[in-house]
């Protein structure tokens, strides 16, 4: 049954050059209809998504400590960009550990790339700060990833962000103008 030999007598019509422009190819890169997905996917997300003031690091780079490979004193605007993101609340958690209660809540943002960079006019970067409208809780970014669907012309950033326990809210202390030591001597 090995030494049969099978002929097709319709000959095989020719096969299209794969670099060159033909009527199979579906996704054309210079088709101004591309950026499409990348229209619906920012649509989506402020329609799903929720309102985010976005607090912008500002970076001097004359005060980078070599040890610790960050700067001393963080800069972040006072003023707030409102954005819109995805992002899925979760409940603060205290966890009782050895040190005693640590308070845990990391957060995942989602942003269209496009978007967040006509807003903020750069990437996202770790450092900003990042307060949901309507929570009472500011995270701060400490890792970006791109995700991207390039052949749909989407690109997502997902940043990680950590619950911000530092800010001036947080550690506000009303103290009153004249304070006294435990010997009773006054200091301003």
């Amino acid at each position: 049954m090995a030494n049969k030999k099978y002929r097709v007598t319709t000959p095989m019509p020719a096969i299209p050059d794969m670099d060159s422009e033909s009527e199979l190819n579906l996704f054309d890169p210079q088709n101004p209809d591309i950026n499409l997905f990348n229209i619906i996917d920012d649509e989506l997300i402020r329609l799903s998504g929720s309102k985010l003031e976005f607090y912008k690091l500002y970076v001097n780079k004359l005060d980078f400590d070599d040890v610790y490979q960050e700067v001393r004193q963080k800069t972040v605007s006072r003023q707030p960009l409102t954005v819109f993101g995805h992002y899925e609340p979760t409940v603060l958690q205290e966890n009782l550990t050895e040190f005693g209660i640590e308070l845990t809540n990391d957060q995942v943002f989602i942003f269209n790339k496009s978007y967040i960079n006509q807003k903020i006019h750069r990437d996202p970067i770790p450092g900003d700060v990042i307060k949901p409208h309507f929570q009472d809780q500011k995270y701060e970014i400490y890792q970006v990833q791109e995700d991207s669907f390039e052949s749909y012309g989407v690109y997502h950033l997902s940043c990680y962000a950590k619950l911000l326990r530092d800010t001036e809210e947080v550690n506000t202390e009303h103290l009153p103008d004249v304070l006294e030591d435990n010997n009773g001597v006054q200091f301003t």
